[in-house]
């Protein structure tokens, strides 16, 4: 792509606690926050500002998921719950007692109308989108899992556990393929590539691996921050990708000869973020780019072409 530049458009307040989540919204230009709050908060990107509490919780966020081709809004919570929220109607549609224990990580799987739930007990807990009852639930690791990453193609569905392991199952119908040791401290962040042929891990080592899906062998690594790699965000349109990090910076990366495009943090001069950066979002069509993270604060970040 041609040479760009990341400016401040900027910065959304009023959250009293650090944030963990964010997630495009059903309408045009919004979307929504959550963490530490008793509450999911939803934006408007257009005129930068606050528009609803979408709903209280009763426990603190640690992932949002809109449900494609939906209105619904799917929240893990800390107490093992996960809520499906009508955003248009403003309506709670199901509550899913998924676990006794906090929930991290949400993905649907479109094509089989499904949702998959995975937390701290290990296991994943399948439920059916059309009336939310549990289908099937499966042991993936007797630790912790902080992190779910769907193929493209929807065939092939990896997690990322808090010994370092990535798993990767069946997405039609989750037998287990193959597991790895990729990191030496739990996996914060999982992603496919855009062919399905790869999968690129960030975590607490403050590692980036890149590894073949079909054998999970290791094909290259490097430290992409200081601390924990909480996101690996692809752009929508642009072979680009962004990381957010516990060192409290968010870097641009070329997605094919993965160098370093650009370093977004108060030592290079920018009005980032004081706190760990722990979540990311792309937004209208890749044109800004949303951080949020321990300073409760929400920055906007737009990619300018020069």
């Amino acid at each position: 792509m041609d040479k760009f530049e990341i400016e401040l458009a900027a910065t959304l307040t009023g959250h009293q606690n650090p944030i963990f989540a964010l997630e495009k919204g059903y309408f045009a230009h919004t979307f929504f926050s959550g963490g530490n709050d008793k509450g999911v908060v939803e934006w408007d990107l257009q005129s930068r500002t606050f528009k609803r509490i979408l709903c209280a919780v009763s426990s603190s966020i640690y992932a949002l998921h809109l449900i494609p081709n939906t209105s619904y809004l799917a929240i893990a919570l800390r107490e093992g719950k996960v809520m499906i929220v009508d955003v248009e109607n403003q309506k709670l549609i199901a509550n899913l007692l998924v676990s006794s224990k906090a929930i991290f990580a949400l993905q649907s799987i479109p094509a089989k109308n499904e949702l998959v739930a995975v937390g701290e007990d290990g296991v994943a807990s399948v439920w059916c989108l059309k009336d939310y009852k549990k289908i099937y639930e499966f042991a993936i690791s007797s630790n912790t899992i902080r992190t779910i990453a769907l193929s493209h193609d929807q065939k092939k569905i990896a997690f990322g556990d808090k010994n370092g392991d990535i798993f990767l199952f069946s997405a039609e119908d989750y037998h287990f393929l193959l597991a790895n040791q990729k990191h030496s401290m739990p996996i914060t962040s999982l992603i496919f590539s855009r062919n399905n042929l790869k999968l690129i891990s960030g975590a607490r080592d403050a590692a980036i691996k890149i590894s073949e899906v079909a054998s999970l062998k290791e094909q290259y690594s490097f430290v992409p921050h200081m601390f924990t790699v909480y996101g690996i965000y692809p752009h929508p349109n642009y072979p680009i990708f962004a990381t957010v990090s516990r060192d409290k910076s968010f870097k641009i990366w070329d997605e094919e000869t993965l160098a370093l495009l650009k370093v977004i943090n108060r030592d290079k001069f920018y009005d980032s973020h004081t706190l760990s950066i722990n979540t990311g979002l792309w937004m209208d069509a890749g044109q800004y780019f949303l951080t949020a993270g321990d300073d409760k604060l929400i920055k906007v970040w737009e990619l300018k072409l020069s």
